[in-house]
């Protein structure tokens, strides 16, 4: 079992940036593939970004490339997502997730265990 605890949320204007942090309980950290997840009102969950255990693999979904980038540190027990250029449509609760299989995907049901989310509202 692992806990995942969001936060680095808030409210910015268009344009600006947020680090978006998941720190996750226990000592198998480092055996998790992690993952991004974001959910803007009335609209279904997307995934956002994910990255192998190793954090030798990462990727992002294209209508953020270039703009958000997902990153670990295993010492920290913690997953990062650096958001830049953020866009009134980025606006949603995002999640991070963990896969024990060690992967990171872009399913939700590759995902164990779950945050509770952190909220981000971009203003126009």
């Amino acid at each position: 079992q692992v806990q995942l605890v969001e936060s680095g949320g808030g409210l910015v204007q268009a344009g600006g940036s947020l680090r978006l942090s998941c720190a996750a309980s226990g000592r198998l950290f480092s055996s998790y593939g992690m993952g991004w997840f974001r959910q803007a009102p009335g609209k279904e969950s997307e995934f956002v970004a994910a990255i192998s255990r190793s954090g030798g693999k990462a990727y992002n979904v294209d209508f953020v490339k270039g703009r958000f980038t997902i990153s670990r540190d295993n010492a920290k027990n913690t997953v990062y997502l650096q958001m830049n250029s953020l866009l009134p449509e980025d606006t949603a609760d995002y999640y991070c997730a963990a896969d024990r299989r060690g992967f990171g995907a872009s399913t939700r049901t590759s995902y164990d265990y779950w945050g509770q989310g952190t909220q981000v509202t971009v203003s126009s």
